[in-house]
């Protein structure tokens, strides 16, 4: 299979996995993935960007087999799927080393087992001359690990930003042809992997707006031929204001729950506020992370098992504090038979956010009317919460 050429000198050597799942033993992909690497050729040194996952090593092989030397290889990010190959690409090419940031090669020892003489570490804003071509090395910590930075082929205006704006897509198309096709796939990506540092990407955006940029060609996903494309959506997901929404992530044993449920939904949606159920028995965890981008309420709708929240719930929770989403305000609604400390175990594992909790709505058996009143009641304080935060 030979390397698919982009420009003169530029070459995709990458592999679509048409066919993965999961990710990470935890992210689905519905849209399965690919694993971007790139060739870019000077007068006098050619470099390879990133590898591939080890499980498609077959595939790199025969990419490299038109490329007789590589002089080095740029470690844009650590992770296996980009890195798990770097071992035996420095084999294939003995005289070539590596590139990454002084942050990464402590992993690189450790997760690699490189020698260490073959490491060379890069300055933030230093640049390569590969002849005729430029390479600038930018770090970008925490996108999503520590050691991670971009490499911006100056003469081309391509900006290789390896996760960083990535979607979990695999394609026949290396460059984007259908944006609205890539939009969710890339909101996902978004919400399960970078949407915990944020705040980060919101501080260090700007360095990558400051570039002239033709093309931006992450390690995962299709090359975006137009990049505000996606640098306008990530605008959009890391700016703190959220949307006047509300998720409710829920599960129901006997009925009781879905009934509230069922009813808040009602008086949510009658007060002009957008709502996003999630029965946590059937959701998909990557659409319930994509709607938490957005949402600027989070209730959490559990029977009561074990005296504790039901094991779905716990999950989901778990999920939404690693996650760190925008949202402001979170509330809880449920049912018990005779005792519960749902709403403790809450508030404990919500840990690592701010939300301003709401009034908790919690009964005991099948809802009454009494208890649906409150339930309006707190349609009634999530919509006057949402009204003086400027969301209509």
């Amino acid at each position: 299979m030979p390397a698919k050429k982009l420009f003169d000198g530029i070459f995709w050597v990458g592999a679509e996995d048409w066919d993965r799942r999961l990710f990470d033993s935890l992210i689905p992909l519905p849209d399965g993935t690919s694993y971007n690497a790139y060739i870019v050729q000077g007068r006098d040194l050619t470099v390879l960007i990133d590898a591939v996952d080890p499980a498609k090593k077959d595939v790199l092989e025969k990419h490299l087999d038109q490329f007789p030397k590589i002089d080095l290889v740029i470690a844009n990010h650590l992770e296996q799927d980009h890195s798990g190959l770097i071992p035996y690409v420095l084999d294939r090419y003995p005289q070539s080393k590596l590139l990454a940031t002084p942050a990464a090669k402590d992993l690189i020892l450790t997760h690699l087992h490189v020698a260490e003489d073959r490491i060379k570490t890069v300055a933030n804003g230093e640049r390569l001359d590969l002849g005729g071509r430029t390479i600038r090395f930018i770090h970008f910590p925490w996108v999503h690990w520590p050691e991670t930075m971009l490499s911006y082929l100056e003469e081309d205006k391509i900006l290789f930003s390896c996760d960083l704006f990535g979607s979990h897509l695999a394609s026949s198309d290396l460059m984007v042809k259908d944006e609205e096709r890539v939009y969710e796939p890339a909101q996902r990506y978004f919400a399960e992997i970078m949407m915990p540092f944020r705040k980060i990407i919101q501080k260090n955006l700007p360095v990558v707006e400051g570039l002239d940029l033709k093309f931006i060609a992450p390690s995962h996903g299709p090359i975006y031929a137009r990049p505000a494309f996606i640098l306008e959506a990530y605008k959009k997901w890391i700016a703190d204001r959220p949307e006047n929404a509300v998720l409710i992530a829920w599960v129901s044993m006997h009925g009781s729950t879905a009934k509230m449920v069922e009813h808040l939904t009602e008086e949510l949606a009658s007060r002009g506020i957008e709502v996003m159920p999630f029965n946590l028995a059937v959701a998909d965890l990557g659409h319930l992370a994509m709607s938490l981008v957005e949402a600027a309420t989070i209730i959490v709708a559990s029977p009561t098992i074990l005296t504790g929240l039901h094991p779905l719930v716990a999950e989901a929770v778990f999920l939404v504090n690693a996650l760190r989403p925008k949202a402001q305000f979170a509330g809880f609604v449920g049912s018990y038979g005779w005792k519960s400390r749902a709403l403790d175990q809450l508030k404990a594992m919500l840990d690592s956010v701010r939300f301003e909790l709401l009034n908790p709505v919690q009964i005991k058996g099948d809802p009454q009317p009494a208890d649906l009143a409150l339930l309006s009641k707190l349609a009634d304080e999530i919509y006057q919460k949402h009204q003086a935060a400027g969301l209509f």
